[in-house]
């Protein structure tokens, strides 16, 4: 069946935690999308939701500017759930008081039931809840009931007597309340009355169905990295329409340790997929030689990149579309100026191609988000080492190389990086960790090996926890496992007489050096 059609739309205030609401709705197995608060009416009863929720929001329903979503929303007779702002705004719209807090309540506190509800089945007097707000519920609003209550919330969960709109001062969305997943739950499957139509099958079903219908007998061409995304979208286009796709693989001389091999293993030879390796390393070496700046780097491979998949296009001849691994997050931040959320990236995947030549663009993972990527990737049979895998920047390991990439320093990097790699995916519990990889410095020091004296290049270790790339902290990896790398590195690595681990967070540091 067709997930669509039971869609629950949020609309977005501005929350931190909005694209943690959609992940939570879809790993309940329900299909949902953020848009703006300021969606027209005429735009929501056309998706005809089974539901809406209106996220939380850093601004106060009494400032003169407040965001507020049309009202016509609340005669459609459709349930709504407000979390935080959300309920504040409803308390406003119903005539109900909303004013700052003697005292601000944010992180634990504990939920005390006034009324049994569908909503909050399951949660006892006493459950940890989360909030994070300045403002809270002075007056209730007409026509409502509390449903429950906090030491500093007399109006923690509310809901209207009369129809199925509710509000929740706390977050159950995030991981902090513990029994928040049950709520958005019962929201969903008890009010909204879902049947939970959205899974990696489902969707694998259904984009095949769509990519066929769309490309018919049209040929696709698609940039494959080996990176997640891209692995992803080759392989579910080509479980639509065959050898019609054509997959386009550069080696561009700063990959990972025997990575061009792994692709070509995986891709063509496994998988059967119709793909084109092109070894271009001299071309990209002879290009970066002698460059230090990391803003050229980027700039040299992404035009040469860019230049060698447009002859490929043109070789092909009859490839009428471009295929790229869009992801939701992705489309939310293209939106987020039309919205209360600040605009985080631009969205480049093949910067530029679609408009220079011409091609339709496939997007078939749009609707997802990056957790959901791979889970759809292990459905469709690809390996948890493609699948699993880190990610990994676009100019590669140029951008780990500080200053001058030679074929040299290229060499001692790959096998200090491959050694961090070897360390950290032997270890099921590190699996948590977002990105481990090796830096050479631009910096020699003195060593003693075999009673000799040494001057050789530095490595540092950058290892990171993360949930989006967004903030990162460096991981507390155990000293003995640093110890097993710094060892291996400077034993099994000519030229590295030290190893030094980076313990910066993002920010004020960004996750790459360059």
């Amino acid at each position: 069946m067709d997930y669509h059609k039971e869609i629950v739309l949020i609309l977005d205030f501005g929350s931190q935690y909005t694209q943690l609401i959609a992940r939570k709705v879809r790993e309940l197995g329900v299909y949902c999308e953020i848009y703006p608060f300021n969606l027209t009416f005429d735009k929501i009863i056309a998706m005809n939701p089974k539901g809406i929720i209106l996220s939380g929001g850093p601004k106060s329903v009494t400032d003169l500017d407040a965001p507020i979503c049309d009202k016509g929303i609340f005669s459609l007779n459709i349930p709504i759930l407000g979390i935080c702002y959300g309920l504040q705004l409803i308390t406003t719209i119903y005539k109900g008081k909303v004013d700052k807090s003697s005292k601000r309540e944010y992180g634990k506190a504990h939920i005390v039931l006034d009324d049994s509800d569908m909503l909050l089945e399951g949660i006892k007097d006493g459950d940890i809840i989360w909030m994070s707000h300045q403002d809270k519920v002075l007056t209730m609003p007409r026509g409502f009931k509390t449903l429950a209550h906090s030491d500093n919330s007399p109006h923690a969960a509310i809901r209207s007597i009369d129809t199925k709109i509710y509000g929740v001062q706390f977050h159950p969305e995030v991981h902090h309340t513990p029994k928040g997943k049950r709520i958005l739950k019962n929201f969903l499957y008890k009010i909204c009355k879902v049947k939970g139509l959205f899974s990696p099958k489902s969707f694998v079903m259904l984009a095949t169905d769509h990519i066929r219908n769309s490309v018919g007998d049209g040929k696709v061409i698609c940039a494959l990295s080996g990176g997640v995304d891209s692995s992803v979208v080759a392989t579910l286009i080509h479980k639509a329409i065959g050898d019609n796709l054509r997959c386009v693989f550069v080696n561009n001389g700063v990959l990972r340790k025997d990575e061009e091999r792994e692709v070509v293993e995986i891709f063509k030879d496994r998988l059967h997929l119709n793909l084109k390796y092109i070894d271009a390393e001299e071309l990209f070496l002879s290009a970066l030689k002698g460059v230090k700046d990391p803003e050229r780097k980027r700039k040299i491979i992404g035009k040469l990149f860019i230049k060698i998949f447009e002859e490929e296009a043109k070789k092909l001849g009859d490839v009428q579309y471009l295929a790229q691994g869009t992801l939701y997050p992705d489309i939310i931040e293209s939106i987020s100026s039309k919205g209360p959320s600040a605009t985080i990236k631009s969205h480049h995947n093949v910067g530029g191609l679609p408009k220079r030549m011409k091609l339709k663009l496939l997007e078939p993972l749009k609707e997802l988000f990056k957790d959901e990527v791979r889970i759809v990737g292990k459905e469709l049979g690809l390996p948890d080492y493609i699948v699993q895998r880190q990610p990994f920047p676009g100019p590669g390991l140029a951008i780990r190389i500080i200053g001058d990439v030679s074929r040299e320093r290229l060499k001692i990097l790959k096998e200090a990086d491959s050694i961090v790699r070897d360390e950290v995916e032997r270890n099921s519990a590190f699996s948590h960790i977002w990105q481990s990889f090796a830096i050479l410095i631009p910096v020699k020091t003195v060593g003693v090996m075999g009673d000799e004296r040494t001057y050789a290049n530095v490595i540092a270790l950058r290892i990171v926890e993360s949930e989006d790339a967004m903030t990162a902290d460096w991981s507390r990896v155990p000293y003995e496992v640093l110890d097993i790398m710094a060892r291996r590195i400077i034993n099994e690595v000519p030229g590295v007489n030290r190893v030094v681990y980076d313990i910066s967070s993002k920010p004020p540091s960004t996750i790459e050096w360059e």
